[in-house]
């Protein structure tokens, strides 16, 4: 294994218990029950599970039921809604090669998300979304289509919306406004700027931030944090992805939240026990557990 590859370091233990609001388990090394023993130990006691994908997403929900301190959130990936309907023919996603299924495949597919999304440790129903990084023209009626189907599943079930927004904010605000969002919505790897802080702010809705806000080039991610309310704040791993620095590009796992927790603390100017209070509050009050 090469130095790159080598899981970093156990951080310092946080004093007070936080949680991973934004995890796939399912795509990291080794059993959930290492990967929940190594953030136990550093002051990690929960984490919510997260699904991409039909399959992912029932993963999340068995994994939530055998594990009182997982939460299971559920859905389509913004990305996944396309290659449902239009194919998948170079087999970027984990299923590999696939057919076009159409707009009945999709309805197949939000109808196991909707039934998933009933389930009493299923806390949420994202990452859901809008992603124009990866998706040209073609797919964007499927990704908006599957989108407003996740709000309408997330309210009719009382349950938290978990919002994937990559390089689409304007879009977003637009379909929450015109479907209504649900009493409690999170933007997860929260992606934009101090302005859009302030209108996320005003809607309540949840900004949570993963270890991309420690990179060199992230300022404005900073700039969110330090005028986004306290109250509305989260921490995430989005892991194996976002690894914080000074491990940039090593695998992430949920243990490693402090580091990120240590950096928003420095952002705000307050202590990290005051920051993971808050975390630990914001968290529980977002996701109604």
């Amino acid at each position: 294994m090469s130095a790159k590859d080598a899981p970093p370091p156990l951080p310092e233990p946080l004093l007070v218990g936080v949680a991973d609001s934004h995890t796939h388990l399912d795509m990291q090394s080794g059993t959930v029950e290492e990967a929940l023993t190594k953030a136990a130990a550093v002051g990690v006691t929960t984490v919510v599970q997260v699904g991409c994908d039909v399959k992912g997403s029932r993963w999340a929900a068995e994994t939530a039921a055998a594990h009182a301190n997982v939460h299971a959130a559920v859905a389509l990936h913004p990305n996944e809604a396309p290659r449902i309907v239009l194919g998948d023919p170079d087999g970027w996603s984990r299923q590999g090669a696939r057919e076009a299924g159409g707009d009945a495949a999709l309805d197949d597919a939000l109808a196991e998300i909707d039934r998933l999304a009933a389930l009493p440790h299923v806390l949420g129903v994202g990452e859901t979304g809008l992603d124009f990084f990866r998706t040209g023209p073609d797919g964007m009626a499927a990704q908006e289509r599957s989108f407003r189907a996740h709000i309408e599943i997330a309210k009719r079930h009382g349950k938290t919306l978990v919002i994937h927004d990559r390089e689409a904010h304007a879009d977003v605000l637009r379909v929450l406004d015109e479907e209504g969002a649900p009493d409690r919505t999170v933007f997860h790897c929260y992606s934009g700027d101090a302005e859009m802080a302030g209108i996320c702010a005003a809607k309540g809705y949840y900004m949570s931030f993963a270890g991309n806000m420690t990179f060199k080039n992230a300022q404005p991610l900073r700039d969110a944090l330090a005028v986004a309310p306290l109250d509305l704040v989260l921490v995430e791993t989005d892991a194996p992805f976002l690894t914080p620095a000074p491990f940039r590009g090593r695998p992430n796992a949920p243990y490693l939240i402090p580091v990120t927790v240590r950096a928003m603390a420095a952002v705000r100017g307050i202590d990290e026990t005051a920051m993971a209070e808050a975390l630990a509050v914001n968290t529980a009050r977002a996701f109604d557990y």
